[in-house]
């Protein structure tokens, strides 16, 4: 169900992959025609008059809040620039970070050699994202993660997680996406080959001001990975 919740002042929708929520001067990437494209994506109806609140990029799926008014906009877009809205994420990535939660602080900037990508740069601006590992799986090596980013740079989840090592599985910007090609067995290295976008999730945003929790289920392509993969806990490293 693409709806998540709804009252008089929002609408939380589940966004597919594959919906461009970008935005420019140009007529068809207005707001208004962002809005008007994840609500037929949704399967919902046209809704004269709904603000985006925020964006996701167009590979990823997840909670995405869409306010009825100019007032509700005001207040939740002033939620997100001060830090009172929790987003939390989850994702497959390549490898095992070490330790299995911490903080990745990198500066991040635009890739002087690639406009299209952000990068760990010491001029950057300041970029926090917090992680926890949920799962392990051992061979090949792949993490399912819990990610909370406290600032809002481009790419930041796939450009911090990519500086460390850790790239996102089907991440083809960040180089996560031809990995599978060194798994030995093949029925997991064919489900890693069909994988046609970086699976990051946008699980769940609290705004606790608003007394607002909204959480969206894993998408069918990333919980149909995570059961041919299998998983194992995590051993607790420092």
């Amino acid at each position: 169900m693409a709806a998540l919740f709804e009252n008089d002042e929002l609408l939380a929708l589940d966004k597919p992959p594959g919906v461009s929520l970008a935005t420019s001067s140009r007529a068809d990437k207005s707001g208004s025609a962002a809005v008007e494209r994840l609500l037929l994506s949704c399967k919902e109806v046209a809704r004269p008059g709904m603000l985006l609140v925020h964006r996701l990029d167009l590979p990823t799926t997840g909670v995405v809040l869409l306010a009825k008014s100019d007032a509700a906009h005001r207040i939740l877009s002033r939620a997100f620039q001060s830090g009172g809205a929790r987003k939390t994420y989850r994702a497959l990535a390549w490898g095992h970070p070490v330790p299995a939660a911490g903080s990745w602080t990198d500066p991040l900037g635009r890739d002087p050699r690639d406009g299209r990508k952000t990068k760990a740069r010491a001029d950057g601006k300041r970029a926090l994202t917090r992680y926890r590992t949920l799962r392990r799986m051992p061979s090949p090596a792949i993490v399912d993660l819990e990610l909370s980013p406290e600032t809002g740079r481009t790419h930041q989840i796939r450009a911090h997680a990519a500086t460390h090592g850790h790239p996102l599985v089907g991440d083809d910007l960040y180089g996560g996406a031809t990995r599978w090609r060194g798994v030995r067995d093949r029925r997991l290295r064919q489900a890693l080959a069909e994988v046609d976008r970086p699976l990051l999730h946008a699980a769940r945003i609290e705004i606790p001001e608003l007394s607002l929790d909204v959480a969206a289920p894993l998408p069918r392509d990333f919980q149909e990975l995570l059961d041919v993969l299998g998983a194992t806990r995590p051993k607790t490293r420092s």
